[in-house]
């Protein structure tokens, strides 16, 4: 994965950077509800997974925001081009194990190269990440919660790996199914105008997928 680093003499956040490095917690964390009714709805009409359907959703919306993509190294911040996601997948003993997924191929190729890693990573199921840590996002789902907020372990410090993660979908009275989304990222290299900005390409890459853009 290739990335540059940041010139932190140019970089406009700088005093918030610090400020937040300074902090014990300084993780920014948002949860929204996300309209996935047309998504349900083309996974159902497709026969595909709507949690690697969504999970290519989510990174690819959070590619679009150049600070999600930022990690903080040695005191500075490098950028990568693109991120990226360690995922979670269930075991039959209840265990889990982490799955690396890249999202940036067309569809048709995606699912089956989603299925085949994600086939692969339970029968090897490891804790262990195959690939450089720092150019991922972590995601994990809840499917059997509708939840209203969510907290996740973190590393604290520098570590700077944004979580995405989400819930259990249902209707609303619209008759529109809703899921929770959560979005956690270091404060220091993300505000919450970028975190509305996710959820904003959350819409458009549904639609896009979906053809409904």
């Amino acid at each position: 994965m290739k990335y540059r680093f940041i010139d932190m003499d140019r970089y406009p956040r700088r005093a918030h950077f610090d400020y937040f490095r300074s902090l014990q917690s300084p993780m920014l964390g948002v949860t929204a509800d996300v309209d996935v009714t047309a998504l349900r709805a083309f996974c159902k009409a497709e026969g595909c997974s709507f949690y690697l359907a969504f999970m290519r959703v989510a990174a690819r919306a959070a590619n679009a925001v150049p600070q999600l993509r930022q990690r903080i190294r040695d005191g500075a911040i490098v950028e990568y081009d693109a991120c990226g996601t360690s995922h979670v997948e269930l075991r039959e003993d209840g265990t889990y194990g982490y799955c690396t997924l890249y999202h940036d191929m067309p569809w048709a190729e995606y699912l089956p190269y989603a299925e085949a890693r994600r086939q692969a990573c339970r029968r090897e199921a490891s804790i262990e990440e195959d690939d450089d840590v720092e150019g991922l996002y972590f995601v994990t789902s809840l499917p059997w919660l509708k939840y209203t907020q969510l907290v996740q372990p973190t590393a604290g410090g520098d570590e700077s790996n944004p979580r995405i993660s989400w819930g259990k979908y249902e209707q609303d009275f619209r008759g529109r199914l809703m899921m929770p989304v959560t979005l956690l990222a270091h404060h220091g290299l993300v505000d919450g105008l970028q975190a509305a900005h996710f959820f904003g390409n959350i819409g458009a890459e549904i639609a896009r997928l979906t053809g409904n853009e």
